[in-house]
């Protein structure tokens, strides 16, 4: 009976994992990212290999049954009890928990954009640096030839820009999200300085002269 259980579970996790290789694999091929997105590719072969061992205990459990003598198939029956066949069952509830997700988070669950290719992410960091690193440039340079509405100008330009980078990075379903941090940061302050910043900030009284 164990061996039986081991079978159906071995073959359901060889299943999904063929399938979930090949949603991986898919996706990075036709964006040409199989060979510029080694994680990506990696863990499509792993997902592979897996699906290629599992696939091969259903196998070897399964030739007996056809009059065919596979000395290695009747061994794994012979050894496969209940804790093999628990973790078989385990396994396979996880690989069939995996696709129920898909229906939830499909689009974030595509190999091209679960494993982001690396130049793409080289390539959002040179925007950020031209969209804020070099208006906040513009504006110290502003401040220093005293003219305040160009200064204003430049960083009012660069917060615009870096909200709406990080608002394509975010995607659009997070594009309603205010862009704010949980503890509001103080200037030229340390981190201790900031602790508890989230009360009212109360001005110093002005000395006596």
């Amino acid at each position: 009976m164990t061996w039986q259980i081991g079978l159906v579970a071995n073959s359901l996790i060889a299943v999904a994992y063929f399938a979930i290789c090949a949603a991986i694999a898919l996706p990075l091929a036709r964006s040409g990212q199989l060979r510029t997105n080694p994680l990506g590719a990696a863990t499509s072969a792993i997902f592979l290999t897996c699906a290629v061992h599992h696939g091969a205990h259903s196998v070897h459990m399964l030739l007996p049954a056809f009059g065919l003598d596979d000395t290695q198939g009747l061994a794994m029956r012979t050894a496969w009890g209940w804790p093999l066949a628990i973790w078989d069952v385990v396994g396979a509830i996880v690989a069939v928990y995996y696709w129920s997700l898909r229906r939830h988070y499909g689009s974030l669950m595509q190999g091209a954009q679960l494993f982001q290719d690396l130049r793409q992410r080289e390539q959002q960091a040179l925007e950020l640096n031209d969209a804020v690193l070099q208006g906040l440039v513009v504006a110290k340079m502003a401040l220093d030839l005293d003219q305040p509405s160009k200064a204003n100008d430049a960083l009012t330009a660069s917060i615009e820009s870096a909200s709406r980078i990080i608002t394509d990075l975010l995607g659009s379903t997070h594009a309603s999200l205010d862009l704010l941090r949980s503890v509001p940061a103080v200037a030229g302050g340390t981190i201790d300085d900031q602790e508890g910043a989230g009360a009212d900030v109360v001005a110093p009284a002005p000395k006596s002269p």
